[in-house]
């Protein structure tokens, strides 16, 4: 439900995420960004219908979580399983598309896990909207807002301190 919610979410809010795109596509044409970046970055409707139909594609996927994978038992009777289970929180760094948002956040939250996000810094108002889309359809049916997390800085500083944050985080 909170897939299908988040799919909704999309494309019922494509205005926002479009005018937010359209400050990415204006700083990237500004930068000189080349024509096949540029091509990445922008948002169509027939893009985030895309990006709906792909969180529509995974919920539709079997539940990963609680499978048993292996079964055996031991010589001295010990029975023991090998189940699928959620990581916890997963980071995601990738570059500018936007679309990698919502997938992203999709398998995540599939296989029960919390997401923070950061794209790159050509798509980080798209990235946002995005986001804020999901947060908001994710929430209509149960998902607390902090499951998923956008970066909202685009200082290289900010991922260094998460990674090195030892104890906190496995890599």
């Amino acid at each position: 439900k909170i897939l299908l919610a988040m799919a909704d979410a999309l494309e019922n809010r494509q205005e926002s995420i479009l005018a937010a795109n359209e400050k990415d596509m204006k700083a990237g044409l500004e930068s000189g960004l080349s024509t096949a970046l540029l091509d990445r970055l922008q948002l169509t409707p027939s893009r985030i219908k895309a990006m709906a139909d792909g969180l529509r594609a995974v919920a539709a996927l079997p539940d990963p979580v609680g499978k048993v994978l292996r079964r055996w038992t031991r010589p001295n009777g010990l029975k023991i399983q090998k189940v699928r289970v959620p990581l916890g929180v997963i980071v995601i760094i990738y570059e500018s598309r936007p679309n990698v948002t919502a997938d992203s956040a999709g398998l995540c939250f599939k296989s029960s896990n919390a997401v923070i996000l950061r794209g790159g810094k050509e798509a980080l108002h798209s990235n946002i909207a995005i986001a804020e889309c999901l947060q908001a359809g994710g929430e209509g049916e149960g998902l607390p807002a902090d499951a998923i997390q956008m970066v909202q800085t685009t200082d290289r500083e900010a991922i260094r301190e998460l990674v090195q944050m030892e104890g906190r985080v496995d890599l």
